[in-house]
């Protein structure tokens, strides 16, 4: 242990990551849960692993769910014959697909190249259950927050529902984070005149920044039990969290995990902190960390909104350079597929943007 890991230990950046990413999907399986026995007969819920933050181009990875007319949900679940020659799942996946209850494609009627899954309304749980361990643990989504999600009747008319967890609704996808998008917006500088406001608590002027930026409202916006706001933006997955005492606005993501912490590491960590503008990365247990703060004193929105766009840029490349250099795992990325090892392309060391 380094002289700073029992100070690193005791903030807040520091928590479980893992435990933090169960617990996501726990919300989301009991979200889904709750939600197909309030279904009518005829609705729809499409739940995607977004192909914009996998990378994987036409390969999309998805489980569609429609509530029959004698009340059973029928699942299905994206198979190999729909998927591109190099995204197919292998062997294990597809063991894993039916150790989860799915049978395989054209087993259940109507299933075509689909897995099929079929349940009752007192099995809603159960189905929630297997899909959400198929889109983590199958397809490979690290997070909810990688997921996208639509509640549709046989028209295609959207049903209004309560939101799955920290999954994204389909309609506020294309609202990435992105400055450039909002200099000039009438929303953005009615919500910097709100959230600049002394009187409003430094929560709610820091939810109204994110929502703003995300292009989404405050009630939508993807809090965990932590009371982290998550931004899935890229392929990187940043946790903005106020504290109270002193006033501060911790912008971190969780860079690499499962990293064996060498000296060499924490060289490197302070040489590229070194070369930070702001912000320092570092490692506690085995994860390195990016944080960047913000002070909650007279709290400045544009400031905030910088973090968020530096920590975003930065999470996005340094994971990969970092992973080729030290090994563990990256939050998200193309191997997280059902992919063999031998076919997944090496990491290469693109020219720093950030650093």
């Amino acid at each position: 242990m380094t002289p700073d890991d029992s100070i690193l230990l005791d903030e807040p950046t520091t928590a479980d990551l893992r435990a933090k990413v169960t617990e996501a999907w726990r919300e989301f399986a009991a979200a889904l849960a709750t939600l197909l026995p309030t279904l009518q007969p005829g609705a729809h819920v499409d739940i995607t692993l977004d192909p914009t933050a996998s990378g994987t181009g036409t390969a999309v990875y998805s489980v569609s769910m429609r509530v029959a007319q004698d009340g059973f949900v029928e699942a299905l679940a994206v198979g190999n014959a729909e998927l591109p020659t190099e995204y197919r799942m292998d062997r294990a996946a597809v063991a894993d697909m039916v150790a989860l209850g799915w049978s395989p494609p054209g087993v259940l009627p109507g299933s075509g190249d689909s897995f099929g899954l079929r349940g009752g309304p007192d099995q809603a749980r159960e189905l929630a259950t297997a899909v959400s361990r198929t889109l983590r643990d199958v397809y490979g989504a690290p997070h909810p927050a990688f997921l996208v999600y639509l509640v549709h009747d046989e028209e295609d008319e959207p049903i209004e529902t309560t939101p799955l967890g920290t999954a994204r609704h389909e309609p506020a996808v294309g609202g990435t984070v992105d400055l450039d998008d909002l200099e000039d917006d009438d929303a953005l500088e009615a919500a910097l005149a709100t959230v600049d406001a002394d009187v409003v608590p430094l929560e709610e002027r820091v939810r109204t920044v994110v929502a703003t930026m995300s292009k989404t409202t405050v009630d939508q916006l993807q809090v965990d039990a932590d009371g982290d706001i998550g931004i899935r933006a890229g392929s990187a997955m940043v946790f903005v969290r106020v504290r109270d005492n002193p006033p501060l606005v911790d912008v971190f993501s969780p860079i690499l995990t499962e990293v064996e912490p060498t000296e060499q590491l924490y060289v490197k960590l302070s040489e590229l902190t070194n070369r930070m503008p702001i912000g320092r990365l570092y490692c506690a247990q085995d994860t390195v960390w990016a944080s960047i703060p913000v002070f909650g004193r007279n709290f400045q929105a544009i400031h905030l909104m910088l973090a968020v766009q530096v920590m975003t840029g930065l999470a996005d490349e340094l994971d990969d350079r970092l992973h080729g250099e030290f090994g563990g795992k990256r939050f998200f990325v193309e191997g997280d597929k059902p992919v063999p090892a031998k076919d997944r392309p090496s990491d290469e060391h693109r020219p720093g943007m950030y650093l």
